[in-house]
């Protein structure tokens, strides 16, 4: 075990703490006091099972909005408690219709909070104050095009004709008494609904999508007239109050952070160094499965900016053991979470010889979770796709308490942040990367031949974009190793039969869906001719078109 540290981190400072605001007994429940945490708006998003509701957040507070998601069956008294100045009912992936369907109370809309439904939402409140919901037998999936026939609040000064993105299978037929209807598709004819006096609304497509052209249009209309928020909440808030929340929850632990060298976990450790100082060391394991210079990378750029107090354990031979003979990519995943936990471990009993000479112990680990890694390994609402190192993939014994200070994020909110804190480009713009590494870029077993050539092709693949000036633009590019199958070819007149390569290039906004990008011929082929030039083993280079959905951004 190896210690790196350019000196240790500087005490913590009181950057802000969550306080409550004094209410007075005559403001309503939606009046200027219904303030969320350090005196800001707050926007509660009531969670239908909707893999959107943490989009919907995080476009409430693009609209500097704070925003927090609460499931569908708290009490109406409970609601009110938090002192929301808006409600959002985000969309389900049930019919209003199905045994069991989550319900609304329709006390709810008696409470004077202003209150926006989307889609499955719109469709609860259209049932809820005695309006129609029917199953038309035609749904609408996709971009749809909306007529607006009354601007009302949310569609005020927008376009008449407009894209919007629908996912529904049944359709509102009539409003309710006293709503009118501002809006229709060529299949739901109560597309959106509104009752300004008592300041409910309701739209059946998603404007939290970027599929719908004015969208946040609509959203922000909501907000900031039909609520009347103040748009007062920053980043800056965001590092106040996940660094009162750290303080909060580790009081005066020790804590130890596994360093990944990656934008996640690097942010996480720095806004945890910012809540805690000293009590945190940072362990970087170099499992084997980076791509080329990154280990160099994590020593160089983090520490030096952070000053936070690392140590640096290699384990690649550990990790190369563990993953002998294994195929299956849930596998890969489990024994690689697995190993990471076992190492940090390890590596803390070491460290805790040092903390109890101070009388402490180490108990908190500090994880870059993000929301997407949540949401696809399988929230209570959402199905699991697969399961990340850092959520699904951790032992049943594991002898830390978790602080993820990162889980409600996502990657750009957290690229904002890193700069906030104001860590180096190199850090904050690192493209996304696997916390399983290589191993689930190469499809098979994996060995140090293999990684061999996937961290090569990789390289030069990442060295082309870059060339290109095209790193900002792609969420993520990267090479796939097809290890269990041979492509004949011919180089220097002789036949070879070696692996193909499978270039992946994606544009995304937030990793919940994405789009292969239309890279220029040209850099394909400079990238086709170096790769199959420079990486012996291979010969053949595809280009990967699927989108996610219907396939996610890595293979594996």
């Amino acid at each position: 075990m190896q210690r790196s540290s350019a000196g240790r981190g500087a005490e913590p400072t009181d950057t802000g703490a969550v306080r409550d605001v004094p209410r007075s007994p005559a403001d309503g429940p939606s009046g200027p006091s219904a303030v969320g945490p350090a005196g800001y708006d707050t926007v509660l998003v009531i969670d239908f099972g909707a893999q959107y509701a943490q989009l919907i957040a995080r476009r409430i507070r693009e609209c500097h909005v704070y925003s927090e998601i609460v499931p569908w069956d708290m009490s109406v008294d409970e609601i009110l408690a938090r002192r929301p100045s808006a409600l959002i009912l985000s969309g389900g992936p049930k019919s209003v219709y199905s045994p069991g369907a989550p319900r609304v109370d329709p006390a709810l809309f008696a409470t004077g909070v202003p209150i926006l439904g989307i889609c499955y939402g719109h469709q609860v409140m259209a049932q809820a104050l005695d309006g129609a919901v029917a199953r038309t037998g035609t749904a609408e999936y996709g971009a749809t095009r909306l007529s607006v026939s009354d601007p009302g609040v949310l569609f005020d000064g927008l376009p008449v004709v407009q894209q919007v993105w629908m996912s529904h299978g049944d359709s509102v037929t009539a409003a309710p008494p006293g709503f009118r209807v501002t809006a229709s598709t060529p299949s739901a004819p109560v597309a959106a609904f509104e009752d300004p006096a008592r300041r409910l609304y309701g739209v059946q497509f998603h404007p939290e999508v970027v599929h719908s052209e004015r969208g946040m249009d609509v959203l922000r209309h909501f907000l900031l007239v039909g609520a009347g928020c103040r748009p007062t909440w920053t980043m800056i808030n965001i590092v106040d109050e996940a660094v009162a929340a750290v303080r909060a929850q580790v009081g005066t632990g020790r804590l130890i952070c596994g360093l990944s060298g990656g934008v996640d976990s690097a942010v996480a450790a720095a806004l945890v160094h910012r809540a805690v100082g000293d009590a945190l060391t940072c362990v970087f394991v170099d499992h084997g499965l980076l791509r080329a210079g990154e280990a160099e990378q994590v020593e160089r750029d983090f520490v030096a900016t952070t000053g936070v107090d690392l140590v640096h354990v290699k384990a690649a031979d550990r990790f190369s053991a563990a993953l002998s003979g294994v195929t299956d990519p849930e596998r890969k995943r489990k024994i690689i979470g697995r190993e990471f936990i076992r190492v940090f471990e390890e590596s803390a009993r070491e460290l805790e010889v040092r903390a109890e000479a101070e009388g402490a112990t180490i108990d908190f680990l500090v994880q870059g979770t993000l929301y997407p890694d949540v949401i696809e390994s399988g929230s209570p609402t959402a199905a699991k796709i697969k399961s990340h190192h850092n959520v699904g993939g951790l032992p049943e014994d594991l002898r830390f308490d978790l602080v993820e200070p990162l889980r409600t994020l996502f990657k750009d909110e957290v690229r904002r942040l890193g700069e906030e804190l104001g860590l180096p480009e190199e850090i904050v713009w690192r493209q996304p990367f696997p916390g399983p590494g290589l191993a689930v870029r190469i499809i098979g077993e994996v060995t140090p031949e293999r990684l061999d050539v996937v961290r090569a092709a990789d390289a030069v693949i990442r060295e082309e974009i870059r060339k290109a000036g095209l790193d900002r633009e792609i969420w993520q590019v990267f090479a796939v190793l097809l290890a269990d199958v041979r492509s004949v070819g011919v180089q220097g007149d002789e036949r070879t039969y070696g692996f193909p390569i499978v270039l992946r290039a994606v544009t995304s906004e937030d990793a919940m869906t994405a789009d292969w990008a239309r890279l220029p011929y040209g850099l394909l082929e400079r990238i086709s001719n170096r790769v199959v030039n420079e990486v012996p083993q291979v010969n053949r280079v595809v280009y990967d078109i699927t989108s996610k959905p219907p396939g996610t951004i890595e293979w594996e």
